[in-house]
């Protein structure tokens, strides 16, 4: 028996480095740069206003608190439009039940062309108790609410519970591309493939909560339930860098790299391979029965 006992330290370190293993492998790898330390964080009336629900909105020195319940919702929307950037902000969800519920941080001109507007949408689509939420991106070009509705949604889980901290999620957009990210970790980029494709005019930044008990939770099975209201958004470190619509013609794009032209690091794009391959469970360029034609950077 004695002879076993050499054996037990390292048989301890071994059980130590697996269970370090295992609960390290449930995380993106590192992206080795981080673009939201480039960026200076603001308060928010530095750059936002209520937009509506002023009622249902709380402001504090650092953020903001929208919440839904069965009178309104709230949004709100910054002061200047941008034409490119890096916007983002830390969003802590409401946990429970939140079916039907959309808590979205996004880009749009949509007040400015009804009907025929540019979106770039991060949109948490509420669930059901013991179920995940699903973190949505969507690009719509010049064209929503008219009949022709042509989103471009990836949706994805995350590999963390967005209600128990605030985490950071950001939007680059860029004349090159539009890159989403969660906690400085690229999960999808969409790039510029035409100017039919790609959204180009200036966009504001929203954020909101609202009823979207239609189609948001497995396609509109679950509903919102009002027994479990307030539903709860907390919105804090905003984020908003980039040329204005305003700012000269020479306004340089910022970049979510450590490359001044942009675009993404090989080690960001490891990254990003990574979750879609562990977290990604929808993709419009591989839905089948998507009409393709409608998409074509899904086969350029």
């Amino acid at each position: 028996m004695a002879a076993a006992f050499p054996f037990l330290p390292f048989l301890l370190i071994l059980n130590i480095v697996l269970q370090f293993t295992n609960a390290a492998g449930s995380w993106p790898p590192s992206p080795g740069y981080y673009p939201s330390w480039k960026f200076r964080s603001m308060s928010f009336y530095q750059g936002y206003r209520n937009l509506w629900g002023p009622n249902h909105q709380s402001v504090d020195n650092s953020g903001t608190t929208i919440w839904l319940d069965n009178v309104s919702g709230s949004g709100f929307k910054s002061v200047k439009p941008f034409r490119s950037g890096y916007f983002g902000a830390s969003i802590k969800l409401q946990p429970g039940y939140t079916a039907g519920v959309i808590t979205a941080f996004y880009l749009s001109n949509n007040e400015v062309h009804p009907g025929f507007h540019d979106e770039v949408d991060i949109e948490f689509l509420g669930t059901t108790f013991g179920k995940p939420y699903t973190l949505q991106t969507n690009v719509y070009i010049r064209g929503s609410g008219d009949g022709r509705i042509i989103g471009r949604e990836m949706k994805f889980h995350l590999w963390f519970d967005p209600t128990q901290n605030f985490h950071h999620y950001a939007i680059l957009w860029s004349p090159k591309d539009i890159i989403f990210f969660v906690d400085d970790v690229p999960i999808r980029r969409y790039p510029r493939k035409s100017a039919a494709t790609f959204p180009l005019r200036p966009m504001w930044i929203y954020g909101s909560i609202w009823d979207a008990s239609s189609w948001a939770t497995e396609d509109g099975k679950y509903k919102a339930d009002y027994r479990y209201q307030p539903f709860i958004g907390k919105f804090t470190n905003f984020k908003a860098s980039g040329c204005s619509a305003y700012a000269p013609a020479w306004c340089r794009p910022v970049s979510a790299s450590p490359f001044r032209s942009g675009g993404l690091s090989s080690q960001q794009y490891r990254a990003m391979q990574w979750v879609q391959s562990h977290y990604l469970v929808y993709d419009y360029c591989r839905d089948y029965k998507r009409d393709h034609s409608l998409t074509p950077e899904c086969w350029r």
